[in-house]
Formats: structure tokens, C-alpha cells, sequence
């Protein structure tokens, strides 16, 4: 394939920064072997460019390219927007000099209506549904598993009086509510709202639909929703617990933040029913949680008296959990602060415990409004409760299949969540008017529908029984029978399974709790299991169960092989990306482990190697991945504190050892003598280059800028040592 290309991405936060240090090593030794590197910026800086004319549309390219054969990209973590990490990119933008809008957070007129739009589409998790054109495989490499077996990190016990559960609606609620039906033909959709005062009101329409695919509809009723916080609230208090919210404001952009208001009014309800008409008066929104309010009461005339409110509330309320006591921020300062699929572990990690105002630990009340997965980490809370923490030493690994193709399911749901203006009934109408599903609703309500298509569960199906055979392990659809839309997709895969070779493969269809349960007592017993789970459990369990077997999901292998043919090489997970790079710009000291594009970057090469006919792609492939394993071996992953390797010194030791492994095989004898040299400069000066990486920490770096760093600062922060830099330039 004579255009064969991979295609690294440049996202945000940490894994931007490591680009800067790591790209010039992979483009270095990939042009040695004849392979060609590009690179295309994603990040929400150059997303929110882009929708106003001032950059590539290099989102919208990629999201082309997933759909042809020879796609080729790796794509590292990058920002979900919430509105309030939006508006923050924007500000940034327009310090740089770029001429683009404030974000409107209440459009009036036809142009603000147009700028939200546009915003609209940077805002939440916008890269992934454009890109993941395929189904996911993640999984935690050997290396990775026998290192944590050799090296185990610790998990804590929950104390034998533990109060710590998850607190859930489990009725009136997105879970109970759906409603779903499979398409019988190709069709055109609306959505509209039928007032109890005889109105009509077209919430969505040319929605075109395929034969076989499923739509869902749901609707999460506040009115309950009210009335199971202020019981959670109570409980709390009543317990002495910790009160925190786990929801999914970045991937779930439209519903999650409404409901996240709902939880932020509900705590500080006295203070809402005192001063609601002033702060809605001043645009300050509890969806943008505490911390946008606080941050905007200057600008009212009664705003200290106001934030003496919410002082008070929360020295009277239930005990709230903190993401940083020591700066004073709450579980509910900020959306996208907590988000579940990283929150629930750190808990389960932790003991069942999180962090008070004064820093100290304790026993937590979980709330997870939707109960549609709620029950799965419960179900792990009460396994570590009754039989002890995970042993990393010694129990086996859960990976995962996802059902993510073609924005699968609830992820998928943005462009159709609408926050209900009036009473009435909303009705799913197909083409000829028929009514496919339909729910009552009351103002204030959220309202969703979502799409699954046929084409993403069938190749899904092939996926697990690809996974089952190639791994021995059991594979279980993580599907309730009793939930509208796992009914749907239990009839697809019954009707799929025959169509593969299952003989002598387990391959099961299990509730999320009961399917919970029995990963983990196959965990215990040193056994894998391979979740088989769509797009949201994918999202969960790719968090979940890494981080309590390996310590991390950052260092998992995902691979998405892509229905076209092509691969999407994905490099783990960015939840703590911020802190990062706040350690950077305080200390000159980066913590953020690359071991991810490690990984992505070995099939990536033998994905390259195949496209285009370039053996010597191959043996590039595998000598990194001979060097991965030295490198684990050697406990070169960056360190937790200043002193140590961070992670520049853990990409030079990556060169070091991958330089070694080229120079020593015989494969490609060019490609040995090629990297003889360098294998030789860097082992020689690998203490004087060691020396120079260690020398710039301790005092603050200038990145210039957060959203959008300015290129040459980050490059001379990224790539300190001139022994290193020169050695790699002579390559």
C-alpha cells in the first residue's frame, strides 16, 4: 500500500507533553525502517480552532480515514470537555491572540445559537465516537501482568465495620424507564414532545435509521431524582459518612452535567431556595457545579453574603468528599472532577474509603443516580467487604470486548437528550407516523434516545468468540435479560453465535452483577474471564478492573480493529492527566506513564509492516517490544517524586533498550548496523544524559499554556538532555 502511513495523535494534558518527548524518538528510529509517522492535533484547542475556520479539521480527516482499509492511528487520552474545562480552552485561545467567541451559555439570538452549536461539537468526549469505527479489545499485556505479579501494588482491606455502599434509584430512572425496539427496515425518525396543553414540539427529526438496528428511548424523572438525594443526603448524614456523586459529565456531555446540577441543588437546597433567582440572574449554573458558582459570586452585589451560604451549608450538611482538601475542592465543585469509571476504584483501591475536608479518610456513601451499572460496583464493595482485597500477586485478569462501533448505545445519545420544556408525552414517530415508543414526561425532566446499529454487534459477536478462542478464556456478554435494550441484544447474539466455530469455548450471558461475581471468583482462583459488555461497561470495566489487578488502566493494550479493515491503536486512560501537568509547570517533573504508546505503537508497526509491505516495520515492532519488557523489568516507568526518573528519563531508557534490541537482532542486518552506533552512544553516556534529565527538576516550568502549549517552550521542557538530543539527531 503505497500511501501507508501511521498517524500519531496530538491530544492534551500529559500525554501532549510526553509527545513532545517521545514523537522525535519514534519518528527517529521509524524513518531508519522506512516507515512513514504523521501527525494530526485533536486536542480541544485545536478542535475549538478548527470549528471557526482557524485550523485543520483534523478530527473530521481522521474520522474519514477510520472508514478506509489502510488507517493506521494511534490515538493517545484527550480532554472530554465539560463546559467548564470549554470555557477555560477558550479564554486560553484568546490570550494566544485567536479571535474566537465567549462561550454563550444562554443563546438569545441566532448568532449565539450558532456559536453554542459549534462549541457544541468540541464539548464532551467528541473524538471518540468519530474515530472508534471498530469494536474494542482491551487487555492487559503479559509484560504488564507479571511485572504487577512480581511488583505488586497494594489494595487495601475495607475495615470489618465498613458503611462504605453504593446508593442508587433503581426505579424511575434511565435503567427502569427504557423502553427499545429493533428495526424492521431502513426508516426516518422524529421525536417529538406532545403537550398536555395541546401543543406539538419537534425535538428531532431525519433521523434516519437501518434495518436492524435498535433504538432505545428513557427518560430519568427528577421528581424521584429529588427525592432519592435528599434520602441519600439523610442517610449520609444520619451514618457519618462521606456523601459523594460518580457520574460520567465528560462522555455523557448532555444528561450527566444536568444531573450533577440536580445533585449540587439538592446539597445546598437552602441556599438554592435563598438566592436561585440571583444566581440564575448572573448565569451561574449549578451544572457547572460549586465551583463556577464561587468563582462568579464577585460579580453580584450580594455575593459574599451568598458564598457565606454555602460556607455554612457545608459545615452543616452531610460530609462531603474532597478531590483536594488541602485547595478546598469538593466532590461537587467541578463535573468533570468525578468520573465514575476512575472514582469507583480509587474507592474500591482505597478500602471503600475517600478523602474528608481535612484530608483525612473515611467510609463513603456512593451515589450512582442511574442504576442501570450501579449494581457492578456494588457487587464488587460487597465481595472485598466479605472475602478480603485482591491479591495483584496472584488473581487473574478480566479484559475486555466493547461494543463501541459506530457510537453504540448511551454514548451515542447526545444529539438526542433533551431536558423536557413542558409536560406531556414524548413520542419516537417513524416515517409513516406509527408511534415506536413513547414515555410521559414532566417539565424538568431528562429524556434520551440512542442508537445501536446491527452491523457493530455482529462484528462485536465475532470479536468475543475471536477473544474466547485466541485466549481459552470463558466469554460473557455482560447483558440483563430484564433491561428493554440487553433483551434486544440478547436476540442478536443468539442469532450470531451460530454463524462462528464455538465448540469447546464458554461463552455466557450473564447479568452485570452476576457477571461481576463471577469474574471475580474466577479472579481469586488466579482465572481470566473476558467481559464481553457494550459501550458503557466498556468504558467501566477497562478502569475497574485494570486498576485493581495492575494498579493502573493506563498500561492497558486496546485495540480497536476497525470494520474497514484498518486499526485504531489506542494508549490508555488520561483521568489524571491534570495533576500532571500542574506537577509540571510547579516542578519540571513529569509523572505520566508513556508505557501505553509503548504498547499501541508494536501493533501499530506490525499493522504497518502488513499494509505496506515493509518487513522492516516488523522487526521494528519486535525489538520494541522486547525492549517494553526490559524496561519493566528494569523499573523504568517514572517515579512518584522529584529525584527520580520522570518521564523523559523513562523515554530514554525505552530508546536505550529498543536501540539495544535493533542493533542485536539479525533479521535486518541494515537495520543493526544502523542502530549499532546509537546503541553504543547512549549505553556509554547513559549516566551523563540520566545527570542532564535530573538536573532541570525542582523548579517551575513555562509550557505556555495549558489547552494549547506553545511548541517550542514545550519541546525545550520535554527534551532537556543536548547527549540525548544530539545522539538521536545523528541517527
Amino acid at each position: 500500500m503505497a500511501d501507508a502511513k501511521i498517524i500519531y495523535t496530538h491530544t492534551d494534558e500529559a500525554p501532549l507533553l510526553a509527545t513532545y518527548s517521545f514523537l522525535p524518538i519514534v519518528e527517529a528510529y521509524a524513518g531508519k525502517a522506512g516507515v512513514a509517522v504523521e501527525t494530526r492535533d485533536i486536542s480541544v484547542a485545536a478542535r475549538i480552532l478548527a470549528q471557526f475556520g482557524l485550523a485543520d479539521d483534523a478530527l473530521g480527516e481522521l474520522g474519514d480515514l477510520a472508514q478506509e482499509p489502510e488507517a493506521n492511528i494511534i490515538k493517545l487520552p484527550n480532554v472530554s470537555a465539560s463546559v467548564p474545562q470549554l470555557k477555560a480552552a477558550i479564554k486560553e485561545l484568546q490570550q494566544q491572540g485567536f479571535d474566537i467567541p465567549d462561550y454563550p451559555e444562554a443563546p438569545a439570538t441566532d448568532e449565539e445559537r450558532a456559536t453554542r452549536a459549534k462549541y457544541d461539537k468540541v464539548k464532551g468526549s467528541a473524538v471518540n465516537p468519530v474515530l472508534r469505527q471498530g469494536n474494542s479489545d482491551r487487555r492487559a499485556p503479559a509484560a504488564v501482568k507479571n511485572y504487577a505479579k512480581k511488583h505488586p501494588h497494594t489494595n487495601k482491606p475495607f475495615a470489618e465495620d465498613s458503611r462504605t455502599k453504593v446508593a442508587t434509584m433503581g426505579a424511575h430512572d434511565f435503567a427502569s424507564n427504557e423502553k427499545s425496539v429493533t428495526l424492521p427496515a431502513d426508516d426516518t425518525l422524529s421525536i417529538v414532545l406532545e403537550t398536555t396543553a395541546g401543543e406539538t414540539v419537534v425535538l428531532k427529526e431525519g433521523l434516519g435509521v437501518l434495518a436492524g438496528e435498535i433504538v432505545d428511548a428513557t427518560v430519568m424523572q427528577v421528581a424521584h431524582l429529588h427525592a432519592f438525594l435528599e434520602n441519600a443526603l439523610a442517610e449520609a448524614k444520619a451514618d457519618g459518612v462521606l456523601f459523594s456523586v460518580h457520574l460520567k459529565a465528560t462522555m455523557m456531555k448532555v444528561s450527566d452535567p444536568i444531573i450533577f446540577g440536580h445533585v449540587v441543588t439538592a446539597y445546598f437546597s437552602d441556599v438554592f431556595a435563598r438566592y436561585g433567582d440571583d444566581l440564575r440572574a448572573a448565569g451561574l449554573s449549578p451544572n457547572d457545579g460549586l465551583g463556577g458558582i464561587l468563582a462568579g459570586l464577585d460579580q453580584l452585589p450580594n455575593g459574599a453574603e451568598i458564598r457565606a451560604a454555602f460556607e455554612e451549608a457545608l459545615s452543616s450538611g452531610p460530609r462531603l468528599s474532597y478531590v483536594n482538601s488541602d485547595k478546598g475542592i469538593t466532590n461537587l465543585h467541578v463535573p468533570s472532577d468525578v468520573i465514575v469509571d476512575a472514582s469507583m476504584p480509587a474507592l474500591i483501591r482505597n478500602g471503600g474509603r475517600l478523602w474528608g475536608a481535612d484530608g483525612g479518610e473515611d467510609d463513603t456513601l456512593a451515589v450512582i443516580p442511574d442504576s442501570s451499572y450501579a449494581g457492578v460496583y456494588q457487587t464488587v464493595i460487597a465481595d472485598c467487604q466479605a472475602n478480603g482485597p485482591l491479591d495483584p500477586a496472584t488473581i487473574g485478569s478480566v479484559s475486555n470486548v466493547g461494543l463501541m462501533a459506530q457510537a453504540a448505545e448511551e454514548y451515542g445519545s447526545h444529539d438526542k437528550t433533551f431536558e423536557i420544556p413542558q409536560a406531556g408525552t414524548v413520542r419516537v414517530l417513524n416515517r409513516a407516523g406509527d408511534v415506536l415508543l413513547e414515555h410521559d414526561v414532566e417539565a424538568g425532566d431528562i429524556w434520551r434516545a440512542c442508537q445501536t446499529k446491527d452491523v457493530p454487534v455482529r462484528d462485536w459477536v465475532k470479536l468475543a468468540v475471536t477473544r474466547a478462542r485466541a485466549s481459552g478464556a470463558p466469554a460473557i456478554f455482560w447483558l440483563n435479560e430484564s433491561r428493554a435494550h440487553d433483551a434486544e441484544l440478547i436476540r442478536k447474539v443468539e442469532a450470531y453465535l451460530p454463524e462462528h466455530d464455538t465448540s469447546g469455548l464458554e461463552i455466557r450471558v450473564l447479568s452485570p452483577e452476576l457477571a461481576t461475581a463471577y469474574s471475580l471468583e474466577r479472579m481469586r482462583k488466579g482465572e481470566d474471564t473476558i467481559s464481553v459488555t457494550g459501550n458503557v461497561l466498556r468504558d467501566y470495566n477497562t478502569d475497574l478492573f485494570p486498576i485493581l489487578e495492575v494498579g493502573t488502566s493506563a498500561k492497558m493494550l486496546s485495540v480497536v480493529p476497525l470494520i474497514a479493515g484498518g486499526g485504531l491503536f489506542e494508549t490508555g486512560a488520561g483521568g489524571s492527566a491534570p495533576k500532571h501537568v500542574q506537577q509540571l509547570v510547579s516542578e519540571n517533573y513529569l509523572r505520566w506513564d508513556s508505557l501505553g504508546e509503548f504498547f499501541a505503537l508494536v501493533p501499530s508497526l506490525e499493522k504497518y509492516a502488513e499494509q505496506a509491505g515493509v518487513p522492516a516495520a516488523k522487526v521494528l515492532a519486535d525489538a520494541l517490544d522486547r525492549a517494553t519488557g526490559t524496561f519493566l523489568d528494569e523499573d523504568r516507568s517514572p517515579g512518584r517524586r522529584l529525584g527520580t526518573t520522570d518521564n523523559r528519563g523513562s523515554h530514554f531508557y525505552l530508546a536505550l533498550y529498543w536501540a539495544e534490541e535493533l542493533a542485536a537482532q539479525t533479521e535486518d542486518a541494515a537495520l543493526a548496523d544502523a542502530f549499532a552506533g546509537l546503541a553504543k552512544t547512549l549505553r556509554e553516556n547513559e549516566q551523563k544524559i540520566a545527570d542532564e534529565l535530573l538536573a532541570v527538576q525542582g523548579s517551575p516550568a513555562d509550557i505556555g499554556g495549558y489547552y494549547r502549549p506553545d511548541e517550542a517552550k514545550a519541546t525545550a521542557v520535554m527534551r532537556p538532555s543536548a547527549t540525548f538530543n544530539e545522539a538521536l539527531a545523528r541517527l
